[in-house]
């Protein structure tokens, strides 16, 4: 039962859903509807961790809440759920596709002065592309590296010995900043290990955009996909380059992010402390 729970939490995380928004969403489909107290405790996390991750699933469609109170929770069924946030998804894509035009047409009217280097874009398919691309630039940086990312994406990294080539980093002066959007107790254990090593780690407690910058000069970002390791082959999306136009705007985005989120370890103290969700 529990790897049955585990595969279609992933399955749900593929599907766009953060860990905590799968493990709430299974948790209602098998236990029924619920008020935020009795959900935070079976869940073994906090009401306001609860209802920001019950927020979320509203939005999704995957959830609908009672409108008189108490406030009662319940999942929408699976293949209406599923239909309305693929729906939230494609109006996503074609709100960006609508921006994307607004920018080129600005673009246009500024006349902008093309950049004495000829920038590199490179779209990365797989989990053995992405290792493939981050390995030279980790070893090679010499002044900073910075990322927002999923505590998933984290893992991945800490499996294929990008964490050790940051680690070395760090030794010889570098600095790292990360901002995790989330830290379930899976997770819990390699952050500490981060933090003990010198990487200075945020809490965000919500989605936002994936990306990571090498030396304020190389980035990665917009990754989409499947961050729990099956294979190397196991297909996700993202987008490298070498712009500085667009590191500084994503430098830019992160230094606001860093403002808004708080210190990891207190987080990841408290998780540590809890022990593992009990099924």
């Amino acid at each position: 039962m529990m790897d049955d729970d585990a595969d279609f939490i992933t399955r749900l995380i593929g599907f766009g859903l953060s860990e905590k928004e799968s493990r709430t969403y299974l948790h209602l489909l098998k236990y029924g509807s619920k008020t935020p107290s009795p959900l935070a405790k079976s869940l073994h996390t906090y009401r306001e961790d609860i209802h920001r991750t019950l927020n979320g699933l509203i939005e999704k469609g995957m959830v609908k809440s009672s409108l008189d109170p108490p406030t009662v929770y319940a999942a929408v069924d699976l293949d209406t759920a599923l239909e309305s946030a693929l729906k939230k998804r494609e109006a996503e894509l074609r709100e960006m596709e609508a921006k994307k035009r607004e920018l080129q047409e600005l673009a246009a009217q500024q006349h902008f002065r093309p950049s004495d280097e000829v920038a590199t874009f490179k779209v990365i398919k797989s989990i053995k592309e992405l290792v493939a691309v981050m390995l030279p630039i980790l070893t090679a940086m010499d002044e900073d590296w910075v990322y927002a990312v999923p505590s998933g994406a984290a893992v991945l990294g800490y499996q294929f010995g990008m964490w050790e080539a940051a680690r070395e980093f760090t030794e010889r002066g570098g600095r790292i900043r990360g901002i995790m959007y989330d830290i379930p107790y899976s997770t819990a254990v390699i952050l500490k290990e981060f933090l003990a090593s010198g990487v200075e780690l945020r809490y965000l407690g919500r989605e936002g955009l994936i990306f990571t910058i090498f030396d304020r000069a190389k980035t990665i970002s917009g990754i989409s996909g499947d961050v729990v390791y099956r294979s190397f082959k196991q297909p996700l999306t993202a987008l490298w380059t070498d712009d500085p136009t667009y590191a500084r705007y994503l430098m830019s985005t992160f230094e606001t992010l860093w403002e808004q989120s708080t210190p990891a370890a207190e987080r990841i103290k408290e998780l540590l402390a809890e022990g593992p969700p009990q099924a």
